[in-house]
């Protein structure tokens, strides 16, 4: 397994956090909807006129660890993560680029 970096998320972390595990000529692509939203969210945007942007930002909907792996390797480590119990999902890409995070 070839995990290449670890981020414990917390307030910012797409954004602020993700960057600062990648060289500099690499950007993260973060695909929206790719894993389960927990409804504390949706509830938040729905009731309490939080922006979508913002929740990614502050709360980033839910994700509260990321791992960074060979895409070769992506199958069998979230295989691993999922028979331990935990929801494991495969969130985005790691790209060419400038040091960005998009999320799509």
């Amino acid at each position: 397994m070839a995990i290449k970096a670890l981020a414990h998320i917390t307030g910012g972390g797409f954004v602020d956090n993700l960057p600062r595990m990648l060289p500099k000529n690499c950007d993260v692509l973060i695909r929206k909807g790719s894993w389960k939203i927990p409804a504390i969210f949706r509830l938040l945007e729905a009731n309490g006129s939080v922006l979508q942007d913002e929740l990614y930002q502050v709360f980033n909907m839910g994700i509260g660890m990321t791992i960074i792996v060979a895409a070769n390797g992506a199958e069998k480590i979230l295989k691993h993560i999922r028979q331990q119990r935990y929801g494991a999902w495969l969130i985005g890409e790691v790209r060419r680029g400038s040091g960005m995070v998009a999320l799509e």
